[in-house]
């Protein structure tokens, strides 16, 4: 158990094999326009991570009718927590990453660039997955609703918009979306990527030309899935996790 003030809203995943050394860790924030959680995009994808060899969190962070910023307060103390409770876990608290789904993804975008967290406190890694970005060019009038109220200035709609609070200590960043998203448009994920590489922080983008939106891992859809095995890749490169050839038998089996 966690001592994180959380209440039990942070759910543990260990990596599923004793390693040399302390894994690596991802919190997971699933989506659900700031009103729910959408359980396919929490025990499951954590599940996936473990099979990359990597620790998984999962965060059910206040949702409506709280606003913000208890959300990112949620998000500031699951960074906290899982770093206090590193030896005991077996994570590297070096190696700790965020991974968001739509508002989970702009919550992850906000952890990448909290400006009351040093870049030490941050997330060393953020994936974002058809995420929530900005609130003042087509926004997403639930998650909008949901995090700042119905009668939000303009003043607070900029505040929210990642694309607007992009630095050069955000973390690198692997964002994947699809062109005809009905729900969240495209243009979140363009405008982010754009920010990102403005201010020199590293962005692989992934746009896929159809899928609707919130699919999660999408193991029923070949077309879409393939966005696990190009994130693990990515994991990869940073030297998260291991290789194809040394994953364990049935580690894609919740794809």
């Amino acid at each position: 158990m966690i001592d994180s003030g959380l209440e039990g809203r942070l759910t543990a995943f260990p990596a599923p094999a004793p390693a040399r050394e302390p894994a690596p860790a991802v919190l997971v924030l699933p989506g659900g326009g700031y009103h729910r959680h959408g359980e396919h995009e929490g025990e499951p994808v954590a599940r996936w991570l473990n099979g990359l060899g990597l620790s998984a969190f999962v965060l059910r962070y206040r949702v409506a009718p709280h606003r913000h910023p208890a959300a990112l307060e949620d998000g500031r103390a699951a960074l906290r927590a899982i770093r206090a409770e590193a030896t005991a876990l077996r994570i590297d608290p070096d190696r700790v990453a965020v991974l968001g789904f739509s508002a989970g993804g702009h919550l992850a975008a906000s952890l990448a660039s909290d400006p009351d967290l040093t870049p030490a406190d941050r997330p060393a890694l953020a994936v974002l997955c058809y995420p929530v970005i900005s609130f003042s060019h087509l926004p997403h009038l639930g998650s909008l609703q949901a995090l700042l109220g119905p009668d939000a200035g303009p003043g607070e709609l900029r505040a929210a918009s990642r694309e607007l609070t992009v630095d050069r200590d955000t973390p690198p960043v692997f964002l994947w979306h699809t062109a005809d998203d009905a729900s969240v448009d495209v243009s979140h994920a363009l405008r982010y990527t754009e920010a990102l590489a403005a201010a020199g922080v590293p962005v692989e983008l992934h746009v896929l030309p159809h899928g609707r939106h919130g699919v999660g891992l999408a193991p029923e859809q070949p077309e879409l899935s393939r966005w696990t095995d190009w994130c693990a890749a990515w994991f990869r490169s940073h030297g998260w996790c291991r290789g194809p050839a040394d994953e364990p038998s049935g580690a894609h089996a919740d794809r």
